[in-house]
């Protein structure tokens, strides 16, 4: 297959571009800088430059595609300030896209994210398809976008959509989890919110894009897909294992505290995925989040908390 990949020098990209052409693709990833583009040659595959906002080059190579893996979203803007105006470029794309493949029975598959799919209870595969007023505008524009990707599957497009936990972690992660050391280390304490006994899935990255991979190559039109390695992680065993790396005291503390994060870091949201495993086959091989904290490599670097 001939893939294009946006995103394709991102986490996750980085870690399923070479997945994907080890298993015999062509990979064509999407570059918005020199950094990425040489990354991605260095890696093997072809680049095209460009961003998500150039409907036209995402047309073209859609069309020259024989599969779509849809990774990018323009963090930075999001975590900025501006949630709804990333979530709307990210809807721009999708919608390029499946006008780029419908009727032609090609896949796209959509990154999107487990946390709110159900809360305080085991969130499977099935859940998280109806409307849900605890979504903020920007995340359900967002929940919006991947029940339209899942929509495509009637015009024609073999869609999916791979729901990612909270965190995926490992060496050179700069997400949830570096977030939370930083904040550790600059308050001078390692805190949860309430008791702490709240949960939150996780996956190791190499696992995370193995799912993707599977999905691009097999996954049925419509499917709901969940890269998810362990159920659930509760809130207050990762503080523990930050506050004794940074050998710093653990505690309870506000969402506050943690900034833009702290509304999310008192969710329970436990997530499922046996019925991703049963349809594709997948399993995890990767260490799970406290194995991966434990090894050290999330303290090994000082960076500002992004808050």
């Amino acid at each position: 297959m001939r893939v294009f990949v946006t995103g394709a020098s991102g986490w996750i990209g980085s870690a399923l571009v070479p997945d994907l052409l080890e298993a015999g693709h062509e990979v064509v990833g999407l570059a918005r800088s020199d950094a990425s583009a040489e990354a991605l040659a260095a890696a093997g595959a072809d680049v095209r430059r460009g961003t998500i906002d150039d409907l036209d080059v995402l047309r073209e190579e859609a069309a020259a595609s024989d599969g779509v893996v849809h990774l990018a979203f323009k963090h930075d803007l999001a975590f900025t300030g501006n949630f709804d105006a990333a979530a709307d470029a990210d809807r721009r794309a999708v919608e390029t896209f499946g006008d780029a493949l419908a009727d032609s029975g090609r896949p796209l598959v959509l990154a999107s994210g487990t946390l709110l799919a159900a809360t305080g209870r085991l969130a499977t595969e099935l859940d998280g398809h109806e409307p849900n007023l605890s979504r903020s505008e920007g995340l359900t524009k967002r929940w919006e976008t991947a029940e339209y990707t899942l929509s495509l599957a009637d015009r024609g497009v073999r869609s999916s959509v791979v729901r990612l936990p909270p965190t995926v972690h490992g060496d050179g992660d700069h997400g949830f989890m570096s977030t939370i050391v930083g904040v550790a280390r600059e308050t001078g304490f390692s805190g949860y919110i309430g008791d702490g006994a709240n949960r939150w899935p996780a996956t190791h990255r190499f696992d995370a894009a193995r799912v993707f991979q599977l999905a691009v190559e097999s996954a049925p039109a419509g499917s709901t897909l969940h890269a998810v390695a362990e159920e659930g992680v509760p809130i207050r065993a990762i503080a523990e294992v930050i506050g004794r790396h940074l050998d710093v005291p653990v505690q309870s503390t506000t969402p506050e505290h943690f900034g833009w994060i702290g509304h999310l870091l008192g969710v329970d949201g436990p997530a499922s995925s046996a019925l991703t495993r049963k349809l594709l086959g997948w399993e995890s091989t990767g260490p799970g989040l406290i194995d991966d904290l434990e090894v050290g490599h999330y303290f090994q670097r000082e960076a500002a908390p992004f808050r």
